[in-house]
């Protein structure tokens, strides 16, 4: 069976779409058949993986509001065994038109039931806000990532979050669960990250990952190139961690992608920018 994990913080510049597109892409080296389906309007989990927003035929909002079958709208990247399904600006329209609509909050679980058996990980990019589309993402998930950077205003309006968890637990999807609290942007340098993360552990207590994302440049350039982490600069920091994260979810180390510490070993997945357009990679179910 298939784990569909959201990736939600209704606070913006939490690393919540950075850290969806390096997890998945190391899914994908560790040969696990992934989806990573773009649910915020931005688009930039989408544009993260060098697909170009202008050149798609369909999208999620397609699958979430005109009801398109989701097979359709599954594009295969640049990456082995990673599957995504795009957004654009389209989706912005969505939390309206889904607002008027009989059980408007199983729109994406009912979408996810034709496909969910043909992938081992579903990975949903929530936008930074409780509405009806985050609402949607967690009605269809087993899994919750809430990812937290380590800043003074790490955990406001978290408890909001944490309710709203809790009233679809309730009310919608009783098997939804945290999954993990991700640390991201932590800066070592500072008395104030150890702080926060000291605070955030406290709460959180075996919930947080032990794997920490530290603020690398890297990581904030791999997205204007259209490339994850490992395929723009697979020796930095931010992409070992992100490794390390991999493993630890995985619960097992990935072989065949760092040749020790010092390289990576030659063949690990594929990342052809010049590969075509996007309408050219439509997964056949």
């Amino acid at each position: 069976m298939s784990k569909i994990i959201g990736f939600c913080n209704q606070k913006g510049g939490t690393g919540k779409t950075t850290s969806i597109v390096n997890l998945a892409t190391f899914f994908a080296l560790a040969k696990k058949k992934t989806l990573l389906i773009d649910l915020d309007p931005q688009g930039n989990a989408t544009s993260g993986l060098g697909i170009e927003k202008r050149d798609l035929e369909f999208t999620a909002y397609q699958v979430l509001i005109q009801e398109v079958p989701a097979e359709k709208a599954i594009l295969l990247t640049n990456v082995r065994y990673l599957y995504i399904i795009p957004a654009d600006s389209s989706l912005a329209g969505a939390e309206i038109e889904l607002a008027q609509l009989e059980e408007r909050e199983f729109y994406l679980k009912k979408a996810l039931e034709r496909i969910k058996e043909n992938f081992e990980y579903i990975l949903i990019d929530a936008p930074p806000s409780l509405g009806l589309l985050t609402i949607n993402i967690l009605t269809a998930s087993q899994g919750l990532i809430i990812p937290i950077q380590c800043e003074y205003y790490a955990l406001e309006g978290l408890s909001r979050l944490l309710q709203t968890v809790d009233l679809v637990k309730e009310r919608l999807n009783p098997n939804l669960e945290i999954e993990g609290v991700l640390l991201t942007m932590a800066d070592f340098r500072t008395r104030l990250t150890f702080q926060v993360m000291e605070e955030i552990k406290r709460f959180f207590q075996d919930k947080v990952y032990q794997t920490v994302i530290p603020r690398n440049v890297r990581l904030s350039e791999a997205p204007s190139f259209g490339k994850p982490i490992y395929f723009y600069e697979p020796l930095s920091t931010g992409a070992k961690a992100y490794f390390n994260l991999a493993c630890e979810i995985l619960n097992q180390d990935i072989e065949g992608v760092y040749d020790g510490k010092e390289g990576i070993r030659q063949g690990a997945g594929c990342f052809d920018s010049q590969k075509g357009d996007a309408s050219s990679r439509i997964y056949l179910h």
